[in-house]
């Protein structure tokens, strides 16, 4: 069995899948938006290997009128699975809502924000049908409206398990100062409160580490994304242009990506990454780097060898409008 790791009340396979690329343009993979039988069969693939956790948005699409795109999938990929009723009932699908997307003219439209209850519960309700769920096990509040102190913002956030869509409720791309507020004033996991925390964490992007040090103290998911560095970077670790990943890798006989992943999980025990894949061999790929083990003195070498310039997300750093 698939080493498991606790996501609130749920058990589930220490890494997850991120299933956005199935659902914006891939250089790597032309076309691949418009072949859904293809996403679902690689979903397929990697439920039948034992993961458990499928993490989507309803923002993840290839256009600004086509918000739902990548949830449609998921959700047609686990109705369609054939695990058994048990197998089923383990899996957690995770969405996030909270960015609009308006028509500009280009690919990615103009990210907005809108934390208001109105947007958050018909959000809840178009993700769920999407998905072909009465109830999302997760749902995480996926970017912090400027426009809302964040008090008013999680206020609306909490309400949503009671609106009746929402099992369980988790935050993205969030800093201390928010995520402590988030736990003063939800709820631990283990009070109903805050279940996990999903923000960007990898080799080449180490920033708000003290995010990390408080989902440890509360017991909390931390679930990175981008965890192999996303975009045009995480090429760089099979080439060993970052860090000395590539070249542990190659000494332990393992894929410098699954190496990766064993760095997340040996250093951050309460860390589930998602890498996002679009084919079936990348995201086994990942799911193998849950039985490597790496020393202490192991990962001190690929943190020392990690890029310590890179900038740091601006959200970030806002200086959001907080309850004196």
């Amino acid at each position: 069995m698939i080493t498991q790791r606790k996501l609130g009340p749920y058990s589930v396979s220490a890494i997850g899948m991120g299933c956005m690329p199935f659902s914006f343009p891939n250089d790597r993979y032309p076309g691949l938006t418009e072949q859904q039988d293809v996403a679902i069969a690689v979903i397929h693939k990697a439920l039948d290997a034992g993961i458990s956790l499928l993490d989507t948005a309803d923002i993840y699409a290839p256009s600004w009128n086509s918000v739902g795109h990548n949830e449609i999938i998921v959700g047609k990929a686990f109705a369609s699975w054939n695990g058994t009723p048990e197998q089923k009932a383990k899996v957690v699908i995770a969405t996030k809502a909270g960015i609009t997307r308006e028509n500009n003219g280009t690919m990615f439209g103009i990210p907005g924000r809108d934390a208001s209850k109105n947007y958050l519960y018909r959000a809840v309700e178009a993700s769920a049908l999407k998905l072909g769920l009465s109830k999302i096990p997760l749902w995480q509040h996926h970017r912090t409206d400027i426009s809302l102190t964040y008090e008013a913002q999680f206020e609306n956030i909490m309400t949503l398990k009671e609106h009746g869509y929402v099992a369980q409720i988790g935050v993205s791309n969030v800093n201390a100062k928010m995520l402590r507020h988030a736990i003063k004033a939800g709820g631990r996991p283990e009070e109903g409160g805050i279940i996990s925390v999903q923000n960007e964490f990898s080799p080449n992007y180490r920033h708000a580490a003290d995010v990390i040090d408080i989902c440890t103290e509360y017991g909390i998911a931390y679930l990175p994304w981008s965890p192999l560095g996303g975009g045009g970077n995480f090429a760089k670790i099979a080439t060993g242009e970052l860090g000395a990943f590539k070249k542990m890798a190659d000494s332990k006989g393992v894929s410098p990506y699954a190496l990766t992943i064993a760095w997340h999980l040996n250093q951050f025990p309460t860390s589930i990454p998602i890498p996002g894949a679009s084919k079936a061999s990348s995201i086994l790929d990942s799911l193998s780097g849950v039985d490597i083990k790496l020393s202490a003195s192991e990962i001190a070498e690929l943190n020392a060898s990690c890029p310590t310039n890179t900038p740091e997300s601006k959200e970030l750093l806002d200086d959001l409008k907080f309850p004196a």
